[in-house]
């Protein structure tokens, strides 16, 4: 039986909100358009949504196609600061990781743009333990589509979700797979599900739902 564990990124494997928000800025700060700072708790406030969304959100008072270009081009150097700079991990993240490669098949799905998740593998040389990847920025899908997905693509047979805000349940019920809330992130979830109080509890929480 292939089983595998598919990760949410932000609030989950780390925190990259305060540097997401200074790339952001040194994008708005170069606009015509009189933007406050992005700040922190405005990248908090919009994780997890689809990259659209976000605009609309952030960058509500420009038209749709002005909205979408800043985006694009905050997003673009997004990358480019992570890559350098990286974020904040959660702890024991890879001593995690090397655990849960022994048992499980490792997957990343988060409503990102394209190169985010692959920024995050690069910086910290955790591609070796991920079998397959899924973002919003590379097919527009729902997280539950992409979620999907990865199962239907690796040919799963049994296959949990960690993330850690409402939105990821939803996503991993439409999916049809299990769901483990990583409480220690950004968010609480309505209905009783199994959680962690910390990363690294992740193997034993496993074996015990099994």
């Amino acid at each position: 039986m292939k089983k595998g564990l598919i990760f949410d990124m932000d609030g989950t494997l780390w925190d990259s909100s305060e540097n997401v928000a200074a790339s952001w800025t040194e994008v708005v700060r170069k606009t015509e358009y009189k933007l406050p700072d992005i700040t922190k708790e405005d990248v908090m406030g919009v994780m997890g949504l689809t990259m659209d969304k976000i605009a609309d959100k952030l960058f509500g008072t420009l038209s749709k196609k002005e909205r979408m270009e800043l985006l694009d081009k905050c997003c673009e150097n997004e990358n480019k600061y992570l890559l350098k700079h990286g974020g904040v991990l959660y702890p024991d993240l890879e001593k995690t990781f090397i655990r849960l490669k022994e048992k499980y098949h490792l997957y990343i799905v988060s409503n990102c743009q394209t190169g985010y998740i692959e920024t995050f593998l690069e910086h910290y040389g955790f591609g070796k333990y991920f079998d397959d990847i899924e973002c919003y920025g590379n097919n527009l899908k729902s997280k539950g589509d992409n979620i999907a997905l990865i199962v239907k693509r690796n040919k799963l047979d049994k296959a949990w979700y960690i993330g850690d805000i409402q939105g990821d349940y939803d996503a991993t019920m439409q999916a049809g797979i299990d769901f483990i809330h990583a409480a220690y992130g950004f968010g609480k979830i309505k209905q009783s599900v199994p959680k962690l109080a910390k990363f690294s509890e992740l193997p034993e929480l496993i074996e015990a739902l099994k």
